[in-house]
């Protein structure tokens, strides 16, 4: 299935989220994570074909990553592979949503393939998480993405962790530069604020449109808005939800975007108002089927 114009290359982090089992803070259970990877479980799930190029190691915690991502049905021929271990976050969540501590160094998760003499095979590349600014990834991501940027269509999620990605040498520059490079960008306004801090989301995004890109501005509870030149901003409420998780949602409403997208025949930017409202509450309620239950994965949006 590797590559076609209807398939999304999904270049990041697969990795294991450490979190708190209900009822006994002291205890984690181990979850598939990373926001890449969710992604193109997401991607896989929704029915847009997905080809996922992460590091792989060789580990149990490496198994069980690849056994979740092949089945959802994406594509891992372009993975990296090494004994290595895999890298682990343990999430701490809070009032103010989830924190994590990483240990990253010396795990294959980082050893990701650059691809950017086989971006022009795929209808759309997504890059983003941790691996936009963690070495070695980082270097990969940013080749594929400006080759990506040139013969595909780019699509960025900054995904901002003040913990580790602001933490990193540049991390924030290099960010900054992919939502540059980026045909969309769906950023959230914390992502917007901790990127360009002192200006409002709501202007960063429009200066971000200016160029000619897509940007979905996103703000959890209070629904989205999408940012293009040609058009005023168009805003859709959150799905209603009884929330038991967040973990995942944001990735989910990424993999919303680009599978209703998809599902229009052609992966652009060059959307319609009517086009980007259906986009939007498509990505919605798969970012509410991940609140509504534990784990990461979307269930397909039922009427839209």
């Amino acid at each position: 299935m590797t590559g076609g114009p209807g398939t999304v290359l999904v270049l990041g982090e697969a990795l294991v989220d450490l979190v708190p089992v209900a009822g006994d803070g002291g205890v984690r259970a181990a979850q598939f994570g990373g926001a890449p990877a969710n992604v193109a479980v997401g991607l896989a799930t929704l029915g847009t074909p997905a080809a996922f190029a992460g590091g792989l190691g060789g580990d149990g915690f490496a198994r069980m990553i690849e056994d979740r991502l092949r089945a959802a049905g994406a594509d891992l021929t372009l993975c990296a592979r090494s004994g290595l271990p895999t890298a682990l976050a343990v999430a701490e969540p809070g009032e103010g949503g989830n924190g994590y501590h990483f240990h990253l160094q010396d795990t294959a998760t980082f050893r990701l393939p650059d691809l950017s003499a086989r971006a022009a095979g795929f209808g759309a590349v997504y890059v983003g998480g941790l691996a936009a600014v963690v070495e070695p990834a980082a270097s990969a991501v940013r080749a594929t993405a400006a080759a990506a940027s040139e013969h595909s269509l780019l699509f960025v999620d900054p995904n901002v962790r003040r913990d580790r990605t602001l933490g990193a040498d540049d991390g924030a520059a290099a960010l900054r530069e992919l939502c540059r490079l980026a045909h969309v960008v769906k950023a959230s306004d914390e992502d917007l604020e901790r990127l360009w801090p002192g200006a409002a989301p709501e202007e960063t995004c429009r200066e971000l449109a200016d160029g000619g890109r897509l940007v979905v501005l996103t703000r959890g509870a209070r629904g989205s808005t999408a940012y293009t030149a040609s058009a005023p901003p168009v805003s859709v409420p959150a799905a209603p939800v009884e929330v038991v998780n967040t973990i995942g949602a944001g990735d989910a409403f990424a993999a919303g975007l680009l599978s209703r997208m998809g599902s229009r025949g052609a992966f652009t930017a060059a959307q319609e108002p009517e086009e980007v409202r259906d986009m939007l509450a498509f990505a919605s309620e798969a970012a509410a089927s991940v609140c509504a239950r534990a784990g990461t994965e979307p269930t397909a949006p039922a009427g839209i």
